[in-house]
């Protein structure tokens, strides 16, 4: 006897037995009951719902002699028998994805004048209709705008918003749905009990998630499963079969993680990479265990879990024991990872530091030898700092009593909260040690010191009321270029509040060295130089106290006609950075950007 796939000879032949699609069905009957049909159908929906076996189930309905009162067909007319044994003149099937050219719908549409010999309707079934050609769909829509009365089209397809607008809105949509993993369940049971297979629900409960949502995908994996299992499907054989990680693992993770035991997972995941399964893999399925966790934990979404009954009780057990904000931050943590598992280089150490990152989520900070996530290494050095202040401090001490020492010797106050004199005069005395001199500083000890001298203006501008008084420092030091914008860059970040508008603008201005050590400083327009013609002689302290050298001399002015450059658009600039620099393009190239 010859074998016939489960998908086949499963395949429902009335509207009553297809599955998952009531309302849809539902609908399709009434029209057949009351003979209001349109002249054009559009079946849409993922693979293996069920489009093209309601499509003909639809057809032989409508040709049907004696229909039923429920709408089907009665299966005994000679149209129905005509049908059954695959010899009927009225109903033409055309596979769009092999068929596709203006030639082949030009030829279905010339059968289309032709009336029906037995029966009251021509149906033709377009399977895959997305795949036709421009130009096909031009020559379709003519006949769709204005068709026999006697034809009616029925197109199925996976990809709606392919198919030309002008097409859909002279249709009538139905949209099928996913199958949900109860009713695959249930089909694959009944399945089973007609072939007389024996099964564990779990084991059909994996097949079914497996499909992810498509009857035909489900029938597929029932019977290769069926022949691996011979005829007892249980669970530990479909997983192994299918190469599915087991669940226990899952759960397993996240206890583990609970306890913040990440070498645990490390033993637990590499004993799953050494099985053949992927790492990523790994990680969808543990996100997707996460959500279910999370759903059983209010009774409300209990019922979005698509599982079997032993695994939901499972989930529940489990949910009492996560925090929620555990879950959420996992979650968030996974969906990382899947997100940028792809171009990673090293993908198993992106899934072990992601696990390590789930292991530390309920972990307390201070937990002597722990590891510790990015977010907590501020804690950690901030724990470090405070143990070196003690020791930082004693040295201080240390150094100021040597420095009293030393300083009694020559005549200096010992008196360490006396305030400092503006210059240290060494010692000329002849029998005494010199001690070092420490660096002559500007009066004003920093940026902040030096902008300390402001007032509010018109308008609340904020400018200088006196000219800062710069004292010798006794440092001629040489600087170059670098220095000099090093430093300046420095002291606008350093700058107070008050001139944070003023700091942001001359960020963007560079100074030069004209003739060492003379400072110029070109300014572009006019207003911007006035502002910072008012804090200039705190520009010029910060800069001889941090380039050590009295000798600086700040000049201001605003730039020529000719020294200012055009302002280029962010197009303008990228085309610039491309000529100077082609490994850009080849980075663009490579990565498939676009300048928006």
């Amino acid at each position: 006897m010859e074998y016939i796939v489960s998908a086949r000879k499963y395949r429902p032949m009335s509207f009553d037995t297809v599955v998952g699609q009531q309302a849809l069905t539902t609908t399709l009957k009434n029209a057949v009951k009351s003979g209001k049909l349109a002249h054009a159908y559009l079946f849409c929906g993922p693979r293996g719902v069920g489009k093209t076996t309601c499509a003909r189930i639809f057809a032989k309905a409508i040709n049907c002699e004696n229909p039923t009162a429920e709408g089907e067909a009665c299966g005994e007319c000679e149209s129905c028998k005509a049908f059954i044994e695959q010899r009927s003149y009225n109903i033409f099937e055309l596979d769009a994805a092999s068929n596709n050219s203006v030639e082949n719908i030009k030829a279905l549409m010339e059968q289309t004048r032709i009336p029906p010999q037995v029966g009251k309707y021509k149906v033709f079934i377009i399977d895959e209709v997305h795949m036709l050609s421009t130009q096909a769909f031009n020559a379709f829509l003519k006949t769709l705008e204005e068709p026999p009365a006697h034809v009616i089209f029925i197109l199925a397809t996976t990809e709606k918003h392919k198919i030309l607008p002008t097409i859909i809105s002279r249709c009538q949509i139905y949209d099928f749905e996913r199958m949900t993993v109860k009713n695959t369940i249930d089909h694959l049971k009944m399945v089973a009990d007609k072939e007389g297979i024996t099964y564990e629900e779990e084991a059909l409960a994996v097949i079914a998630e497996k499909a992810d949502g498509g009857m035909r995908d489900a029938l597929s994996i029932f019977d290769q499963a069926a022949s691996f299992c011979q005829g007892n499907i249980t669970y530990q054989k479909v997983i192994e079969d299918l190469n599915v990680l087991d669940s226990d693992n899952y759960f397993r993770i996240i206890d583990l993680a609970l306890e913040n035991k990440a070498a645990d997972i490390m033993v637990l995941l590499n004993n799953a990479l050494a099985k053949g399964f992927d790492g990523g893999n790994l990680i969808t399925g543990l996100a997707k265990h996460v959500r279910n966790v999370l759903m059983a934990k209010d009774p409300q979404t209990v019922g979005l879990l698509e599982t079997s009954q032993r695994l939901e009780e499972r989930y529940k057990e489990q949910a009492q024991r996560c925090p929620v904000k555990f879950l959420y931050q996992a979650l968030k943590i996974m969906n990382q990872c899947d997100v940028t598992y792809k171009q990673s280089s090293n993908k198993r150490l992106l899934v072990e530091l992601t696990l390590i990152e789930v292991a530390q989520i309920t972990q307390e900070e201070d937990v002597p030898g722990a590891g510790r996530q990015p977010r907590r290494l501020k804690s950690l050095f901030q724990k470090i700092m405070k143990q070196s202040q003690p020791k930082q401090a004693a040295a201080q001490v240390a150094a100021a009593g040597e420095t009293r020492k030393e300083t009694s010797e020559s005549g200096v106050p010992q008196d360490l909260h006396a305030p400092k004199p503006q210059k240290t005069v060494p010692s000329t005395s002849t029998e005494t040690p010199k001690t070092p001199e420490p660096r002559k500083t500007i009066k004003l000890s920093g940026i902040g010191n030096s902008f300390k001298k402001l007032s509010k203006g018109p308008e609340g501008n904020s400018y200088l009321v006196e000219e800062v008084k710069i004292e010798d420092t006794g440092e001629h030091k040489n600087f170059n270029e670098e220095d000099l914008h090093r430093v300046w860059l420095a002291m606008c970040k350093r700058m107070p509040a008050k001139l944070a508008g003023v700091s942001a603008r001359i960020k963007n201005l560079i100074p030069r060295i004209t003739e060492f050590p003379n400072v110029e400083v070109v300014v572009d327009n006019e207003l911007l130089l006035e502002d910072i013609n008012k804090i200039k002689g705190s520009i010029k302290a910060t800069l001889i106290r941090d380039l050590q050298n009295d000798d600086i001399t700040l000049t201001l002015r605003k730039a020529k006609d000719e020294e200012i450059g055009k302002a280029l658009t962010r197009r303008e600039l990228y085309k610039e950075m491309l000529d100077k620099n082609t490994a850009i393009s080849k980075l663009q190239k490579l990565l498939n950007l676009e300048l928006v």
